[in-house]
């Protein structure tokens, strides 16, 4: 283990492996296909394959076989012993001089988590998910969305599910990260994002140190074929954020620790909703 360890601080001091690596931990548990890592970083596929190769020999991600795409997944153990390592041997063995403030459990602030739900467009996904959340548990959250690149307005599919599902509308609205960024702006306890490319861009800096997931879903706007299809496609959409939203709703969250509570929403983002049997 000794050994390898320099190997891989080597392997992350190249800027791009270590953006490969960042992307893939913001993406964790996930497997990302190499085309989208490499879209998303802007890099030519072979450029991809030699960063990922030294990533892979230095242990750090690991890669499978679907069909004919190739995806990588942080290996989160060999994540895990590299900063491990570096932190039990620093500062004269005294780690916890200089390891990182361990984020604290979220803490309801006024009687209420803040939960901000992150898209690309903040027209769809992130809306619903707002919207879900309000209403199946608003006296114990308080909820907002927002989008890296906000469309002008909503999506009209996802405005009629809405409405139809008996949901008030009134206050939901497209708006970017950066409203929520202001000195006045809520301190939130949780972020997640809801979409691949939201979460394929390098993160902003969250006041209170909130825990994070990513529960990425297909974008329901991207449907192809007729609007009965589209329209199953949001209705989906939807039944999977309230099938997880639901289980969010349902954990103790005050009475988990850290690393049980990140499991668990790692845990809930990898479901979905399969619908009635036939």
């Amino acid at each position: 283990m000794e050994a390898l360890i320099p190997h891989r601080l080597s392997t992350l001091g190249h800027p791009q492996r270590l953006a490969v690596f960042r992307l893939l931990m913001r993406r964790y548990p996930d497997r990302v296909p190499a085309t989208e890592l490499a879209q998303a970083l802007g890099l030519k596929p072979n450029t991809l394959s030699t960063y990922v190769s030294a990533l892979m020999q230095a242990g750090l991600i690991s890669q499978q076989r679907h069909g004919t795409s190739l995806r990588y997944a942080i290996d989160m153990d060999a994540a895990r012993d590299t900063i491990g390592y570096l932190l039990h041997d620093c500062c004269r063995g005294r780690p916890e001089i200089c390891a990182p403030e361990a984020t604290p459990a979220p803490a309801q602030t006024g009687g209420k988590y803040n939960v901000l739900f992150v898209c690309a467009g903040n027209s769809a996904r992130s809306i619903l998910a707002e919207a879900v959340l309000r209403d199946i548990a608003g006296d114990r959250f308080a909820t907002y969305s927002a989008g890296t690149n906000p469309r002008a307005t909503l999506h009209p599919a996802a405005r009629a599910l809405l409405e139809q599902s008996g949901h008030d509308i009134s206050g939901l609205r497209s708006k970017p990260i950066a409203e929520f960024q202001q000195p006045d702006a809520p301190e939130f306890d949780f972020v997640f994002t809801v979409c691949n490319q939201a979460a394929n861009e390098d993160c902003p800096t969250w006041s209170g140190r909130p825990v994070t997931a990513h529960w990425g879903l297909a974008d329901p706007a991207a449907a192809a074929g007729s609007d009965a299809q589209m329209s199953r496609a949001f209705a989906q959409t939807y039944a999977t954020l309230h099938q997880r939203l639901s289980a969010f709703a349902a954990l103790p969250i005050a009475e988990l620790a850290p690393l049980p509570l990140q499991q668990a929403l790692d845990t809930i983002g990898q479901s979905h909703h399969e619908g009635p049997k036939q």
